[in-house]
């Protein structure tokens, strides 16, 4: 070893040991070389020769790197990259998206009790539009407790809900926005009866939100218009399906086909 020195090739870049000598030979390209700095540009490059993996000159070469081997570097490996991924997680699920579980029957028929919700943060999500299902917490409804709602207006928008018969005579309670009826196809049943005092104009930075349940959902009938900075956001896809009833009637199992985006 004393009489060895470390060298690197001058033109396939190969590091080996060899006696300390004025000229080598690497042992990976086979080209000759001076170890003067003065010749490094005299030598001609020959034809570059492929060297199997299994050569001993390409195993002395992996070994020369010296990597730490063993089940304690593994193991330490596995933590590093587990962190990593913890806090690339932590981050999506705190600043981008969160997961949400549903408390009531107020939008049975599109969500239902004990659903899981990914939710687009309010961050990323500060446009928000007719049909959006949100989360929020206004201090209006118990103490800020986060609920699940549509978008049915928002700022500058007029909402009147009118009593008219259907076609089997029966009066039901119908929803229209700057005078326009909606097409709700996706409540629960119609309204039964009158909640709070309309038309109503919503106020600049707010949204009027009311559930698909219509008749069994306290929102922005009574509790008023509420404003986008008490919007946690924008819900996305059903994560995992919860109970298969409305509180009133009985469910079966979970419907797995409920798992996806919301309407």
């Amino acid at each position: 070893m004393e009489n060895k020195k470390r060298y690197r090739c001058t033109f396939c870049g190969g590091r080996f040991e060899d006696e300390i000598k004025k000229t080598h030979i690497c042992p990976f390209c086979e080209t000759e070389f001076s170890a003067e700095p003065a010749q490094k540009a005299t030598a001609a490059k020959p034809e570059t020769k492929a060297v199997s993996k299994d050569d001993e000159l390409v195993k002395f070469e992996a070994s020369d790197a010296k990597k730490p081997t063993g089940l304690s570097y593994e193991l330490y490996t596995l933590l590093h990259d587990l962190v990593y991924i913890l806090a690339a997680i932590t981050f999506i699920f705190v600043f981008a998206f969160r997961l949400v579980g549903v408390d009531g029957d107020s939008m049975f028929g599109t969500l239902h009790n004990k659903d899981y919700l990914i939710v687009k943060n309010n961050l990323f999500c500060r446009d928000y539009s007719y049909g959006d299902i949100v989360i929020a917490a206004t201090p209006a409804f118990e103490n800020s407790k986060p609920i699940v709602k549509r978008v049915i207006a928002t700022e500058g928008q007029t909402i009147d809900v009118r009593f008219d018969e259907d076609g089997d005579g029966k009066v039901i309670g119908k929803v229209y926005v700057d005078g326009v009826l909606l097409e709700e196809d996706y409540i629960r049943e119609p309204m039964d009866r009158m909640e709070g005092s309309f038309p109503v104009t919503v106020p600049e930075g707010c949204v009027f939100l009311m559930g698909d349940n219509r008749n069994n959902s306290r929102d922005s009938r009574s509790i008023g218009c509420v404003n986008t900075k008490y919007l946690l956001g924008k819900v996305l896809v059903i994560a995992l399906p919860g109970d298969n009833s409305d509180g009133r009637h009985l469910g079966g199992a979970r419907e797995w086909s409920r798992i996806g985006t919301v309407d």
